[in-house]
């Protein structure tokens, strides 16, 4: 059941004197006097810097990809979704240090880890302890931001350290705790108003890390639960399409798709995909140990190359997985269906990469064997 916004905002007790009910001022993240007269949110907004072209549009400042390019908005709400391991914590860790290095701070919430976990993690990137402990603050909530004094505490906070970037770990268990539910669209946007929305007010870039929906083909642009998740962000959005595991010790690989871009600043700097969603890095990971990793956020390269569909190289090399015996082309197309020729084509890529070998059949027919395991994210 939903918590009634005027319940997540007011705290009533009883004071010293029996029957005295005190109610305290109206909840804002800022631990700031307001000001004497507020001003009316439906007053016509002033225009003039607008028409005079005085105004500055947002420009993604916060973090860098390995070019220099931004990527967040400052205060703007982002957010940034994969499947589980992903790398999503990882993507905003790399900006947490990038900004710590820059001099800035950081404040991060976190509904699902711990403070050893993240705080390792930014040590492993290589974050310095001085900078962590001056400039960083990590938040573990166990309940409701609701509470008069949870407001002030995490007020408080944002105030002192004037953080440029807020990442919130853990939406799902975030909007759970305060009895909202994920797939309802009118509680998503009470979660941005309670949490996202004031802290973004106060300046810095908040994004949110969240998980995208188990369909992989139906999933499109949208995180799991309501659709306001993408529509309610004011910032962009980021997919993270995991290629290789992330691991200690290995090198873990993401590809970073553009699924929104509301201030549009950011697509100039990606390329376009079949998928809808513009490519705007690759993110790898690469573990030496526990303690040491490298982070890299490379810039998309446009592929001059042959036409290499891998989605449609994975079903043949499926196809060709589950026969009894080596097909012809065919016998491909029977099992893999679509157009012709797309299934052509990824038959001869698997074929010039290595993937598949050829042998000849009965009447001089082309068989088809796969000769190494393929996987969509396989380079050649």
């Amino acid at each position: 059941m939903s918590i009634p916004e005027s319940e997540l905002w007011a705290d009533a007790w009883e004071a010293e004197e029996p029957g005295r009910l005190v109610v305290p001022e109206p909840a804002h993240l800022s631990v700031a006097p307001a000001p004497a007269v507020p001003v009316p949110t439906w007053r016509p907004r002033d225009l003039g810097d607008v028409l005079d072209g005085t105004y500055v549009p947002p420009a993604p400042t916060v973090g860098r990809r390995d070019d220099g390019v931004g990527l967040f908005y400052p205060g703007r709400m982002h957010s940034i979704v994969g499947e589980s391991e992903g790398g999503k914590t990882w993507f905003a860790l790399m900006t947490v240090a990038s900004e710590l290095a820059a001099g800035n701070a950081v404040v991060f919430i976190d509904f699902e880890d711990d403070a050893p976990g993240v705080v390792g993690r930014l040590l492993a990137l290589g974050a310095d302890r001085d900078h962590i402990r001056d400039r960083f603050a990590y938040i573990r909530p166990e309940d409701p931001l609701s509470v008069g004094f949870n407001r002030q505490e995490i007020g408080q906070a944002l105030q002192d350290l004037r953080p440029t970037f807020v990442p919130v770990d853990g939406v799902t268990e975030g909007m759970a705790m305060h009895g909202m539910e994920l797939k309802d669209n009118t509680d998503v946007a009470k979660f941005g108003r309670l949490l996202l929305r004031p802290i973004a007010e106060m300046g810095p870039a908040v994004a949110t890390l969240d998980h995208v929906v188990k369909d992989k083909e139906g999933r499109g642009r949208y995180a799991i639960g309501g659709v306001h998740k993408l529509n309610g962000l004011n910032g962009a959005m980021y997919v993270l399409e995991n290629r290789k595991p992330f691991g200690v010790g290995i090198t873990g690989k993401s590809t970073v798709r553009i699924a929104k871009d509301r201030p549009g600043q950011l697509r100039r700097h990606a390329l376009p995909h079949t998928s809808g969603l513009h490519w705007f890095a690759d993110f790898a990971l690469k573990s030496h140990d526990e303690g040491f990793a490298e982070a890299s956020l490379y810039p998309p390269i446009e592929d001059t190359g042959p036409f290499r569909p891998t989605a449609v190289m994975q079903k043949v090399a499926t196809a060709l997985t589950g026969a009894p015996e080596p097909l012809s082309v065919r016998g491909v197309q029977d099992r893999v269906g679509g157009g012709k020729e797309i299934v052509r084509t990824a038959l001869a890529r698997l074929v010039d990469e290595g993937f598949v070998s050829v042998e000849s059949g009965p009447r001089g027919a082309q068989l088809h064997r796969l000769a190494k395991p393929f996987t969509e994210g396989a380079e050649e």
